[in-house]
């Protein structure tokens, strides 16, 4: 009888009853840990072995990812983590999203005849903003983990001094930005062979990240955002040509946030807020999916996803931004009277041009960019969904020597002109102009979704596709699919702006394509498949855990038992 107690509090909100003996379990009976590399997921196992929770677990992927995705993730780079405390029900949002730097101010980012340059927010040192990664592993360990952190950061500092073989994934992400890394010694020096793109199995050795790492799991703050490993950091961001101080670093926190919660269809979706553009979009393409009978396939039904995430993304552009420095009208982009005012006008036979609501004029075709993700449930039914990034691959391409610190280049994610695109084409406002202290607006989109009967942890890379590959899932998710199911779902796209429906590589048949393009749609189709979910089911009523890696990636799904295990401490 305790055990439904326990539970009452989460089957409230359904208006459900619980009986000793009956109902959803209250505990997950195994353990996940999904992410997009096989040592990362072993890393985060073996901290729940060891007897940390989901949160150990997390840091301990995190700093993995670190070592062995280079090109997605690192210290030099933030994220979100979404979190769910079994003890208490607290879900939050840590935001450890990258900050400009204080002299950081547009015009460091334009040509002499004042126009927008693209490779000052992308390439050097204009282009990094302040690291958010250490602090929030710091904080995760502190506040929610139970496990020292040096005992969490074992694992990355264990693969950065062994090393990591070089994979064909890897191979490809070194072809992006060859040119870039060839720039940078320090750079050069790990992450390439003699200045070429190494071999398949040559061993990625990181000695001074790995004394980094240690450094921190023994300093905390002081390890990384002040002392010898501040002062490189700095005087390597300002070599290149960036404005950093020490005081930028010595200034960085970690926020705690709401997370964007609302329903679909019974569906309890909880999911990133400000200075994510992620939960904010999903919602609004979702509000506006109810007001119509979706078709469960077809081009009718591709069609309705394009109208409304066309409308949410144009919305994304106009209103959002850093909420500790722009005021978004949250309340009502969330509102049913909005989703109305947004599903008025869509036709269900004819594509609406994006010229013909309020936009700047055309702009150029998104680049590739590069993330990761990662999802952990523990058998105390704590859970993370967290993805983190750098921006492009290997970010700005910038390594402080010394450090083995590879830096973002996360100031593309501001805006510097309504009109001039960041990276993935995408588009912004004033609520998005860079400032010194700002957070740039993001589209990573870590997700819970709950009902009584089942709960999923879910999230990918993709840059401004992340929201359209999360919304993909949500939709399978409550039409009763399974994680293999989310994470193998061709995929389609549109932001607004560029006015193109994207999809990847075979994912729209022929006859679904022509009558689209009947429609008035533009469609383009990627020369290969995009995205790299992660994702985990825990079937409440079923008394059972599934999970599953994304196809495209080459991550890898652990699912396992480690016996009782106490919920994690109230701080």
């Amino acid at each position: 009888m305790a055990r439904c107690v326990r539970l009452g509090a989460f089957l409230l909100g359904w208006g459900l009853a619980c009986a000793a003996g009956a109902g959803p379990e209250e505990r997950p009976p195994r353990a996940a840990v999904v992410s997009a590399h096989p040592l990362a997921s072993a890393a985060g196992e073996e901290l729940l072995r060891a007897g940390g929770n989901a949160f150990d677990a997390a840091v301990a992927v995190s700093a993995t990812l670190a070592v062995v995705e280079p090109y997605a993730s690192g210290l030099g780079g933030g994220g979100f983590w979404l979190l769910h405390r079994a003890a208490d029900g607290r879900q939050v949002m840590l935001d450890g999203r990258e900050t400009a730097p204080a002299a950081a101010r547009p015009e460091l980012f334009h040509a002499a005849d004042g126009t927008p340059s693209p490779e000052l927010s992308r390439d050097g040192g204009t282009a990094v903003a302040v690291p958010g990664v250490p602090a929030a592993l710091l904080y995760l360990a502190k506040h929610y983990g139970r496990l020292p952190l040096a005992r969490s950061l074992a694992p990355a500092v264990r693969h950065a001094r062994a090393g990591f073989p070089v994979t064909p994934r890897y191979r490809r992400l070194v072809q992006y930005r060859l040119e870039l890394l060839r720039a940078d010694p320090a750079a050069a020096g790990i992450f390439l062979e003699q200045g070429e793109i190494p071999p398949a199995g040559h061993l990625i050795v990181q000695e001074e990240l790995a004394a980094t790492l240690e450094r921190l799991g023994a300093e905390g703050r002081a390890g990384f955002y002040a002392g010898e490993v501040a002062r490189r950091l700095v005087r390597a961001v300002r070599a290149a040509g960036g404005v950093w101080e020490l005081k930028d670093l010595d200034d960085y926190r970690v926020v705690e946030r709401a997370p964007v919660v609302f329903e679909y269809q019974g569906v309890r979706v909880i999911s990133a807020p400000p200075p994510s553009s992620g939960g904010v979009v999903l919602a609004e393409t979702l509000k506006i999916l109810e007001r119509f009978s979706l078709p469960g396939s077809g081009p009718a039904r591709v069609h309705l996803v394009v109208e409304a995430m066309r409308r949410a993304y144009r919305d994304r552009a106009w209103w959002l931004g850093d909420p500790d420095f722009t005021k978004i009208p949250m309340q009502r982009l969330l509102s049913g009277a909005h989703s109305a005012r947004l599903a008025r006008d869509i036709s269900l036979s004819e594509a609406t041009p994006s010229t013909k609501l309020p936009a700047p004029k055309r702009i150029p075709e998104p680049e590739s960019a590069d993330t990761t993700h990662f999802s952990i449930l523990d058998e105390a039914g704590n859970r993370v969904a967290a993805t983190l990034s750098i921006n492009l691959p290997f970010g700005a391409g910038l390594m402080a020597a010394g450090t083995g610190v590879l830096l973002n280049d996360e100031m593309d994610d501001f805006a510097f002109g309504f009109r001039d695109p960041n990276a993935y084409g995408l588009v912004g406002g004033q609520s998005n102009v860079v400032a010194g202290g700002r957070r740039p607006l993001s589209s990573m989109t870590p997700t819970f979704l709950e009902t009584p009967e089942r709960i999923a942890l879910l999230g990918t890379p993709g840059g401004s596709r992340i929201i359209s590959m999360v919304l993909l899932a949500i939709l399978d998710f409550t039409a009763g699919a399974e994680p293999q199911s989310w994470v193998t779902l061709p995929r389609y796209h549109h932001q607004y702006l560029p006015d193109i429906l994207q999809f990847e590589l075979g994912a729209l048949p022929a006859g679904e394509q022509r009558a689209l393009r009947a429609m008035g749609h533009q469609l383009q189709e990627k020369k290969r498949r995009y995205g790299n979910m992660q994702a985990i089911l825990w079937d409440r009523l079923g008394n059972r855990v599934a999970a599953a890696s994304d196809p495209r990636g080459e991550g890898e799904a652990r699912i396992f038992s480690v016996g009782p295990c106490q919920p994690a401490p109230v701080h």
